[in-house]
């Protein structure tokens, strides 16, 4: 952000050939010349270019009359660092940056501004008819002086920019946790928190929960598709994304790529005021994620997963489940069991075909058959009657999940 010295203009006043006395036949003049610089400036930079009233032409007044103050100071004590000036353009450079608007303007303002003060105050000095190393000196005075108030609105616009980055990145931490905190969450809560968050309310979001990455060095940061708002110190790091379904947001190698091999859940697509319950199946979906009973790596969406979901919503009253129903299965070999668990599941999910269930399984008919015989016998009638089947299902699915993952 900071403005090169340019090529022949000292870093330190040293003594100037310019003689003193001009400073106060310049200064006798700064009223008229700050006019024509004023109206230059407004002629040829657009964006200065406004009605000649208001906060926005006093600022532009005081600005030039500052740098041509400026400029007649160095002539008259070269050892003056100016201070007074460059903490207003510093101000100045900080309001730039405050308003959202470009430090390209006001550097532009300062060329032009300068320029046609020295092309002012040059023609002065010939007039007077001083020598050409006089004239020299206050061309490089002129450029000392633009130089200097170009730094320091440079060094305002860049601190002004850094609060301002740091203040919005602390309203979208807020607005975050705003829409993840469980209970009621209101809309028009949200909406103003994003307003000033600057953050566009979508119709409709989604959480990713990621995996700890194995340290928290910043470059292992997972890049944020646009506009997600990202909490990378939660447990689990995650962050939201807005409209998740459009323009192919979780779609393709960019957003496996952004992750950086992070292991991450993606939570349903629901409404704004609904983000929790999208970090809630989100987090239980990485948790079954490092257990293993969902892929370890990669991406798992929970829309692809909603039965297991279900089925781990709550485990203690599964493992009842899975203790009452599957009982009969206790009195065989974990060997035995294991393949009448396997036969029995695929019976039931292929609606008692056994041809079907020889291919799901790749084994001969004649075996599922005699395996069947076996199953009649440790469950007798209960195979037959559709809630229990139903309770069968969900516990041998449960079941062979366990079994994958071990």
């Amino acid at each position: 952000m900071a403005v090169p010295t340019p090529h022949g203009v000292p870093n330190h006043p040293g003594t100037p050939l310019v003689p003193p006395e001009l400073a106060e036949l310049l200064r006798a003049q700064l009223a008229v010349v700050a006019d024509e610089v004023e109206e230059e400036v407004r002629r040829q930079v657009p964006e200065y270019a406004r009605p000649a009233d208001g906060a926005y032409r006093r600022n532009l007044r005081s600005g030039v009359v500052q740098a041509l103050t400026l400029f007649v100071d160095h002539i008259a004590d070269p050892r003056d660092d100016g201070g007074a000036i460059a903490a207003t353009y510093y101000e100045l450079g900080r309001g730039e940056a405050v308003e959202g608007r470009s430090l390209d303007a006001l550097q532009s303002a300062l060329r032009v501004g300068g320029l046609h003060a020295w092309r002012l105050m040059g023609r002065t000095a010939e007039e007077l008819g001083l020598d050409s190393t006089v004239v020299a000196a206050l061309g490089e005075l002129a450029f000392r002086t633009v130089h200097e108030v170009a730094q320091a609105a440079a060094a305002g616009y860049a601190e002004a920019q850094l609060r301002s980055s740091d203040e919005l990145e602390r309203r979208r931490r807020r607005l975050l946790d705003l829409l993840l905190e469980e209970g009621p969450v209101a809309l028009e809560a949200v909406q103003d928190l994003a307003h000033s968050a600057r953050w566009p309310v979508p119709r409709t979001v989604a959480v990713v929960a990621l995996a700890a990455a194995p340290d928290r060095r910043e470059e292992d940061r997972p890049l944020a598709a646009a506009g997600a708002l990202v909490d990378m110190e939660s447990r689990p790091p995650s962050m939201l994304v807005p409209d998740p379904d459009g323009s192919g947001r979780f779609g393709g190698r960019a957003f496996t790529l952004a992750l950086r091999g992070r292991p991450a859940a993606i939570g349903p697509t629901v409404a704004v005021t609904e983000a929790a319950q999208s970090l809630r199946f989100a987090t239980r979906a990485l948790g079954l994620m490092g257990r293993g009973i969902l892929p370890r790596q990669g991406v798992v969406r929970c829309s692809d997963h909603l039965s297991t979901l279900l089925l781990y919503g709550d485990e203690p009253l599964l493992e009842r489940l899975q203790a009452r129903v599957l009982a009969p299965l206790d009195t065989v070999s974990v060997g035995q069991r294991e393949r009448l668990a396997e036969t029995l599941l695929a019976w039931l999910l292929s609606g008692s075909n056994v041809p079907d269930v020889a291919v799901r399984l790749h084994i001969h008919p004649q075996t599922v058959r005699y395996r069947l015989r076996q199953l009649e016998k440790l469950f007798s009638d209960a195979l037959h009657d559709p809630e229990t089947r139903l309770d069968l299902i969900l516990a041998l699915r449960a079941e062979a999940l366990h079994t994958r993952q071990n």
